[in-house]
């Protein structure tokens, strides 16, 4: 199969997670482009087995959309689907990188993280290890586990957390912030460090 991207439309609930020999894929609410690295035979054997097995796809993108509008694009190394579990869920072990678009479809804010687990049902994403978040005032999260809920467009966690700014550095434990993380909070608040402008720490 040649090199490229391939458009998945992703439409109701409860449809089949399928490949075709164009690299389809159906979950709910969301776009899928993938490259293509599978051989023909390996797509024909998916396309064979049981609906329920475990399928996979690398390389995916994926936008979620909004009234016509972009608001995120999610990349992924690694796609894979468990349709077998309750709930079903879908794994990405070889990173991430998610960006979040404004109304005019500019980024607002980025994350990376090596790993996430999509529940679509319940509309969360956990990530886990090594999460970087920075927002387009150059404010940056860091943190281990993180969910994010699609459904009231936010993120909680209960992890120690650090936030650098550019004038300070906060410590605490536990956070819940907007997506495009322009507004947070800070459960408990434990350190504070004031910066000269400049010298925020790495």
């Amino acid at each position: 199969m040649p090199n490229g991207s391939y458009h998945v439309n992703m439409n109701k609930l409860g449809e089949k997670y399928i490949f075709s020999t164009i690299a389809r894929i159906i979950i709910p609410g969301v776009l899928f482009f993938t490259s293509c690295k599978n051989d023909p035979r390996d797509i024909v054997a998916l396309t064979s087995k049981n609906m329920t097995q475990v399928d996979k796809a690398y390389d995916v993108t994926i936008l979620y959309s909004e009234h016509g509008k972009v608001k995120a694009r999610l990349f992924a190394h690694e796609f894979i689907r468990n349709e077998t579990a309750r709930p079903p869920y879908t794994d990405m072990k070889k990173g991430i990188r998610v960006e979040f678009y404004n109304d005019s479809e500019q980024v607002n804010s980025t994350l990376t993280a090596r790993y996430a687990r999509y529940y679509e049902l319940q509309q969360n994403i956990l990530v886990r290890d090594s999460i970087v978040i920075v927002n387009k005032k150059g404010e940056k999260l860091e943190t281990e586990e993180l969910v994010w809920n699609q459904a009231i467009k936010k993120f909680f966690t209960e992890k120690p957390v650090k936030i650098t700014t550019p004038t300070q550095v906060l410590y605490g434990d536990g956070l819940e912030a907007n997506e495009d993380f322009s507004f947070y909070t800070i459960k408990n608040l434990k350190g504070q460090v004031q910066v000269n402008k400049g010298d925020v720490p790495q």
